[in-house]
């Protein structure tokens, strides 16, 4: 049988339905202390003093923690640029600063969370406040105040590209579109917030049983942290309720070790536990990037593309995070997966006292797509040309050469899944139906995008896998070993799945141990639509060499393999040429929306989405990801307002910050599944979790546009803007 292709039941399913699945906030061990963070709650300040004494006299207090009790007080995914806890008595320089509201500053373990909670009220702090920056505009400005006082600059990341020439190529054009676009800060809001517990285990090694994406990230910045060899930390996920990228950055994990650690010093060898609340979780752990895109593109009155000008701008929050890749991806992504001969872009990440920005499913795509898509609509509209058939006109192909100067890997089929959406929107009569009331107004848009899987730009890229086969004459029993984080995407249903095809047994005959440094080699991160390809390729190389050494008469068989995909290389500092991605994913999204135009709501009526994922692995795994990246996309486009002030999040509780409930989500989503091999993905798979999001604002922006005779260029879509652009627009 084969299982590659087939909707098999994901491995997980039965405990998680059952509730024997443990998250690391179900985990429970013998004699366990719980620990309480003292936030910052305010956006920029030095920490004069901090006075523990009256949290260390309440009784049940174990231990109280700063900024002295951390032996390297700094972390950070792409620069250590965060202090661990901030406050005086460490080495770093300026650790003795907070940057945003949800920077931490001390710890308190004890008894029970109660205990904590009080004693951690009782900590005295002395702040000296210091002058704050939230606007990206200003905080680019030579003269301002320096946010990281070690560097020359508030920019932390300047990318550029320059192909052709682009001042000719505008004096050519007969069509010139400028546009300024705005893009929202957005919540991850998964199900479960963070939590976890640390131990010190038998073999002496500092614990962490935690929910995150990539266990030897964790494992290396908290042995940075604590100045510990990497083989004297375990870290350990559980089950994971979500993650999107919200947990690819520190939020618990460095500091649940300190605390083992440090009570294990003081001969108090005791587990430590942590749940946030949903309130810290806002506050705590990092955004999708907010963005001001300014453009301006050329074309020829027959649709050709001649010259795009983009400025991109991303407000990096206090710290630095995955800021620079996600920059990477949006500098890329924002002349869209269009061949354009002449371009020139500037791209920059810039520290705010806002809430830290990072990694969150698209990774920069949706915010480079959102600006090149609404070019493209509003050159369409300019030119008189139908919109699909403006992009037939330009798209990639095999052949192109990219704004870095570099062609595409094979296989682009970015004009096979605009036909497939095409298509299928012209035979949908959703649109044509007529809306029940006079005030309803209905509308279909069409946008399309194109995403790297993997980080890309030159960092390197692995995937490791370890499998024995046991039996005598025949396999009896499989062991994978895989480090890859399963975050809800089913990802660890898929290994198994390759790991059943390529050595031709049944899946149930295949065990899997998963996410534990001690037992499994470094996988690499579940991001950038990863995990799939690289998990792939992985595992059927390992499976290939041991089916080998078992057809030799090797008994047990074990073998380790590490998968590296085509070098990729960084952007050059004056040109931006580079090898920038090893394989890609292609989207193309129609979508019929109602807008009332007395209250300014705005219904999904039907989203028509055309992916191609090279060989669907398991297409209704498949199916879910492309639904939930849409109803996602929509919360983030209509419904998610995250809202910060002077550096104060406004909107701290699920009631404040809506995200998407089941009368927000659309009516119908037509999911239309394309395979078209990847070359060099396992079995032809490309990686798609991410691709889904990327149209769906321009596409519901265009949606509204035809619905209402009115753009919008900046999101999301809250009644009040709605009707205030309505308004405008109605008087214009």
């Amino acid at each position: 049988m084969s299982f590659i292709g087939h909707s098999v039941h994901r491995i997980d399913a039965h405990k998680k339905v059952t509730g024997e699945a443990l998250y690391p906030g179900d985990i429970n061990l013998p004699n366990q202390a719980m620990m309480k963070i003292l936030f910052a709650n305010r956006p920029h300040a030095i920490v004069r003093k901090i006075d523990t004494a009256l949290a260390e006299a309440v009784p049940g207090v174990l231990a109280v923690l700063t900024a002295r009790d951390v032996p390297v007080n700094e972390y950070g995914l792409i620069m250590p640029d965060q202090p661990v806890l901030c406050g005086p008595g460490s080495s770093k320089p300026f650790a003795d600063r907070v940057r945003f509201v949800g920077d931490q500053v001390a710890l308190v373990i004890a008894e029970t969370e109660e205990i904590a909670v009080l004693a951690r009220d009782l900590i005295q702090v002395e702040y000296e406040d210091l002058p704050i920056i939230t606007d990206m505009l200003e905080a680019m400005q030579p003269e301002a105040m320096r946010l990281h006082p070690d560097r020359d600059s508030n920019v932390f990341c300047h990318f550029r590209i320059r192909k052709g020439d682009v001042a000719a190529a505008f004096s050519e054009a007969d069509v010139i579109i400028e546009g300024e676009y705005r893009t929202p800060a957005q919540e991850h809001a998964y199900l479960q917030p963070e939590a976890g517990v640390a131990y010190i285990d038998e073999e002496g090694r500092v614990t962490v049983q935690v929910a995150g994406q990539w266990t030897h990230e964790d494992r290396e910045q908290i042995a940075h942290a604590l100045n510990l060899p990497e083989d004297q930390v375990r870290v350990i996920y559980p089950a994971i309720g979500g993650a999107f990228g919200g947990r690819e950055d520190m939020s618990v994990q460095v500091v649940l070790a300190l605390a083992a650690w440090r009570l294990s010093q003081r001969g108090i060898n005791r587990p430590v536990k942590i749940i946030w609340s949903r309130e810290e979780s806002i506050i705590g752990h990092h955004k999708r990037h907010p963005y001001l895109l300014r453009t301006r593109w050329g074309a020829k009155k027959d649709g050709k593309l001649l010259a795009a000008e983009v400025e991109v701008i991303a407000d990096g929050g206090a710290y630095a995070y995955t800021s620079t890749k996600v920059l990477g991806n949006a500098t890329l992504m924002c002349t869209g997966p269009y061949e354009i001969p002449n371009v020139a872009v500037d791209s920059y990440a810039v520290y705010t006292n806002n809430l830290p920005n990072g990694a969150f499913r698209g990774f920069g795509g949706p915010q480079g797509a959102f600006e090149a898509e609404m070019q493209m609509n509003h050159l369409a509209e300019a030119l008189g040309i139908d919109p699909v058939e403006l992009r037939r006109r330009n798209l990639l192909t095999d052949d192109s050469i990219l704004s870095v100067g570099t062609k595409l890997p094979k296989g682009v089929s970015i004009d096979k899944v605009v036909e497939a959406c095409a298509e299928r929107m012209m035979k949908s009569d959703c649109a044509r139906q007529p809306a029940p009331e006079r005030h309803l107004r209905r509308g279909t848009g069409f946008a399309c995008a194109y995403k790297n899987v993997g980080f890309s730009f030159g960092a390197p890229e692995q995937c490791s896998v370890k499998i024995t086969l046991h039996g005598d004459v025949e396999i009896e029993r499989v062991i994978l070993y895989h480090a890859g984080a399963d975050v809800g995407q089913g990802a660890h249903t898929v290994m198994t799945q390759f790991t059943a095809e390529t050595l031709g047994v049944p899946m149930e005959m295949v065990e899997l141990v998963a996410s534990d440094t001690a037992t499994t080699e470094n996988s690499g991160s579940a991001s950038a639509s990863r995990m799939t390809f690289m998990a792939g390729n992985a595992i059927t190389g390992a499976c290939k060499l041991a089916m080998e050494k078992f057809q030799r008469g090797e008994r047990p068989v074990e073998v380790t393999y590490t998968y590296r995909p085509p070098r990729t290389t960084p952007y050059d500092p004056e040109t931006g040429k580079s090898e920038p991605n090893f394989a890609y994913g292609y989207v193309a999204e129609a979508v019929t929306v109602e807008v009332d135009t007395e209250t300014g709501q705005i219904h999904l009526l039907e989203v028509i989405c055309a992916d191609d994922v090279g060989h669907a692995v398991n297409p209704i795994q498949v199916r879910g990801q492309v639904e939930g990246a849409i109803v996602q996309a929509g919360g983030y486009t209509i419904i998610e307002n995250f809202i910060q002030k002077d550096g104060y999040v406004q909107t701290r509780h699920l009631s404040t910050y809506l995200i998407p409930s089941v009368l927000d989500v659309p009516d119908s989503v037509q999911t239309l599944i394309l395979e078209y091999p990847d070359p060099i993905g396992p079995y032809g798979a490309r990686g798609m979790g991410e691709m889904p999001l990327l149209p769906m604002a321009p596409a519901i922006m265009a949606a509204v546009k035809n619905a209402t005779g009115v753009w919008f260029h900046e999101f999301p879509l809250t009644p009040q803007r709605v009707l205030e652009g309505l308004r405008k627009g109605a008087s214009t």
